[in-house]
């Protein structure tokens, strides 16, 4: 079984992990609205760090890449909770199709 990763005593992480594409000219838009619903997610239990990420390569991808402390902290907590309706209103209108979500652990580090 993968070991997942340590930081101090804070226990595994879990990593989510989403690729996200987004409506062809609105990544200004997308980014403004990405600044005000971080908030929100980080005041969800279990929550530890995101980042966003913009391709280089294609304009208009980015990967979404969030600590948790565990799988159930962002499927149980955050994702039945009121605010992820506040989180999908402000951010879910920019994708075309619906985001795969998957969840990784460490299994190597260097």
């Amino acid at each position: 079984m993968a070991r997942a990763r340590q930081l101090g005593n804070d226990g595994p992480m879990i990593l989510e992990h989403v690729v996200l594409d987004v409506r062809s000219g609105s990544s200004a838009e997308y980014e403004a609205a990405f600044s005000k619903a971080k908030s929100i997610i980080a005041g969800s239990p279990g929550f530890r760090s995101l980042r966003l990420e913009r391709c280089l390569e294609q304009p208009g991808r980015y990967v979404l890449l969030v600590e948790w402390d565990s799988v159930d902290a962002h499927e149980e907590g955050f994702r039945k909770s009121p605010a992820f309706e506040e989180w999908r209103d402000l951010l879910h209108g920019f994708y075309p199709e619906r985001p795969t979500v998957q969840h990784f652990e460490t299994a190597f580090e260097a």
